[in-house]
Formats: structure tokens, sequence, C-alpha cells
């Protein structure tokens, strides 16, 4: 899968739900995590991130939101629950991407969904656990952008291979070609 992209929370208290996403996040090859203006304790955080994400990713942890920086380039997604935002089934991920989450009761601050390129909500009934709809992003991401094969009409497991990705010539074969043409036309006008 070609680019990157990294996750984080704003505002969030419970470091159970902190943990679970950055190991989630460290599972579907997340490039970095972040925090902004959390209360995140890592040896909390660490009950549900077994895997110890932050010794694997960088992990930003940006005191308030004008402190946010992101790689240039880099797209920064909301996701929340609003009337207003895209279905994350109907969403083009970009290729450079930040996903952040709100806090559990609260949601993403106006501030921080004002910053945002792009808000997108899950479809369901009502809010689902944070990490939960993380995982549910990284994962509409991981199909959506990956190579896999493509779903069978019937029921069951794919009955196609995933696709061989096509590659053009490389460039200097491309321009001694052009060259090489060039200079025939001329010789044949001669």
């Amino acid at each position: 899968m070609k680019g990157y992209f990294g996750i984080g929370v704003e505002r969030v208290s419970k470091a159970m739900n902190v943990g679970a996403l950055f190991r989630t996040a460290h599972a579907f090859g997340a490039s970095f995590v972040f925090t902004v203006d959390a209360q995140y304790a890592r040896r909390a955080g660490g009950k549900a991130d077994t895997a110890d994400s932050t010794l694997s990713l960088p992990h930003h942890d940006f005191a308030r939101l004008e402190d946010v920086r992101l790689p240039v380039g880099c797209r920064l997604i909301g996701v929340e629950i609003a009337d207003d935002a895209i279905d994350l089934p109907s969403f083009r991920h970009p290729r450079q991407a930040a996903y952040v989450l709100g806090s559990e009761r609260e949601g993403l601050s106006k501030e921080m969904a004002d910053l945002c390129d792009f808000v997108v909500r899950i479809p369901t009934r009502f809010s689902v656990n944070l990490s939960v709809a993380g995982a549910l992003v990284m994962y509409d991401r991981m199909i959506s952008l990956g190579r896999h094969a493509p779903r069978p009409v019937a029921a069951g497991g794919p009955v196609e291979a995933a696709p061989v990705p096509v590659f053009g010539a490389p460039i200097y074969q491309r321009k001694r070609r052009r060259r090489a043409a060039e200079a025939a036309a001329k010789a044949s006008k001669a």
C-alpha cells in the first residue's frame, strides 16, 4: 500500500481506549500515533496496548491544538458523528493522512473539526467505543487502498487472485525510445 497514515486522539481521558487504539494502529501499519490535549498515561494504556506500540511507532504528544504539526502534504481527517460528515464507506482516503478521534463524551472540539480537511462518520445507529471506531477507519483504509482480490459474487472467499501491479517502462527507456524515433523520423525526411 502506498502512502502512510497516522491516528490520534483529542482530549481523551481514558488511557485504556488510547492504548487499544495505538495497539490496533500498530497492527494496521500506522506510521505514527498522536495525542492532543489528552491525559494519556502510558503505563495505564499499556494494559490495553500489550504490544507497547509507542516503542515501535513515533508518538507525538501535543499539549494544545495550536501545537499540532503534521508532515507536509498530510491531510487531517476527523472521525465524528456529524450531519455534514462523509459516510466512511463513501470516502476516498488520501494517500497521506492523519485521522483524529475526539473524547469519549464530547467528540472532536469545534476547533479541531475546523482544522480537518475532511470529517467522516461511521454509519452506525449510535456511537461505538473510541478504539473500535479507530479500528473501523483503519480497516476501511486498508480495504480501499490495499491490493486485495475482488470480492466474489457468491458467498465465500476470493475466486480471483489479487491484481498484479502494472508499471510503465523506466523513464530512461522511454526517453531513449523517443529519441530513437525522432532520429528515425529525421533520417527518413532526409
